[in-house]
């Protein structure tokens, strides 16, 4: 049977948290078992904020590096910078000749971003998407993994994919679908009580994959909770479901059930079970930890890895966009 190909990036942020961990990167990990993967670290969507120039390189390097710790193998999926296949900004070029001004406009993340920076609305922005569709059908790919905030651009991929082939009354890309995660995605809250754990809920309230011993203690023991339950079996509020939600995560099962048992009984003590929580996640992020440490001070096997990955995404690229010229008009 055919694999699917499937694909997908990360913008090179920051350092990666528990919530990239437990989100897309366990997904990515199970992908490379049952698909031909294309995993890339979007260092062109980075842009759009202006980041300086000494900081692009490090930042992708660094997710690199965090990607290879947490369990992606370059030899079972192509791991690449965004940057390292131009062939995907020229399909961004001829995809941008079939996009229309008003289907960006409408875009919920491109008017979210209106209203958060309106001084940096550039064209970057408005074109996201169909960069965004450059990234997936660079490789033809048939699946692409999405979370809910991603369904509207991978909807317009499938747009743009039909109206090129329309247009050019050829064949040339398949219209992907969404991936599931089927159940392997965790949601992680953040430390202070609300949303999901990432950068935009502030350092305090994030663990982050680098974060040593010490700063995870700290920042657990300072998460929100509340005086206590007073009624036995009483639901519990937001901010104690989710000092719960990240003890199933990291903790055992028995772990779980104590503290569930003396919160349902009125007895449980939210100092204890911080305590608990904070060695659970010590023990859990430490080994990722070190895997970063070793991987980022190997310089010689990372440059293989990413000249492997360079080499194996233009083999891709280059195959179809020869198709995609050729169908134009152009001839190679």
């Amino acid at each position: 049977m055919t694999k699917d190909i499937v694909c997908s990036g990360i913008r090179p942020t920051g350092n990666l948290h528990l919530g990239n961990y437990f989100g897309a990167l366990r997904n990515f990990v199970q992908m490379q078992e049952e698909h031909q993967c294309f995993f890339f670290i979007a260092d062109y969507h980075s842009l759009t904020t202006h980041p300086t120039p000494g900081s692009i390189y490090q930042d992708a390097r660094r997710v690199l590096v965090q990607f290879l710790a947490c369990g992606i193998d370059p030899e079972k999926a192509t791991l690449y910078f965004q940057s390292d296949l131009p062939e995907t900004v020229e399909l961004y070029l001829f995809l941008n000749m079939n996009a229309y001004l008003g289907e960006l406009e409408r875009v919920t993340s491109f008017k979210d971003k209106v209203r958060q920076n309106p001084n940096n609305v550039n064209a970057g922005l408005l074109t996201y998407p169909t960069l965004m569709a450059a990234d997936i059908l660079i490789h033809k790919a048939t699946r692409v993994p999405v979370g809910k905030d991603q369904e509207q651009h991978l909807e317009m991929t499938r747009t743009y994919a039909q109206r090129f082939n329309s247009m050019y009354g050829a064949e040339v890309f398949p219209l992907p679908q969404a991936l599931g995660s089927d159940g392997r995605l965790v949601k992680i809250p953040a430390l202070n009580g609300s949303g999901k754990m990432g950068k935009s809920e502030g350092e305090a309230s994030t663990i982050f994959l680098t974060d040593e011993p010490d700063v995870i203690r700290k920042k657990i023991m300072k998460a929100k909770s509340d005086s206590g339950p007073t009624v036995p079996n009483q639901q519990k509020p937001e901010e104690i479901e989710n000092l719960f939600a990240l003890l199933r995560a990291v903790s055992s099962a028995d772990t779980v059930e104590h503290f569930d048992h003396l919160y349902n009984s009125c007895q449980i003590r939210y100092g204890d079970l911080k305590k608990q929580l904070a060695e659970d996640m010590v023990a859990f992020v430490e080994p990722l930890r070190q895997r970063i440490l070793a991987l980022e001070a190997d310089d010689e096997s990372l440059r293989r890895i990413i000249d492997r990955g360079k080499e194996k995404a233009r083999e891709s690229g280059l195959k179809t966009l020869k198709e995609v010229r050729h169908v134009i008009g152009y001839r190679n």
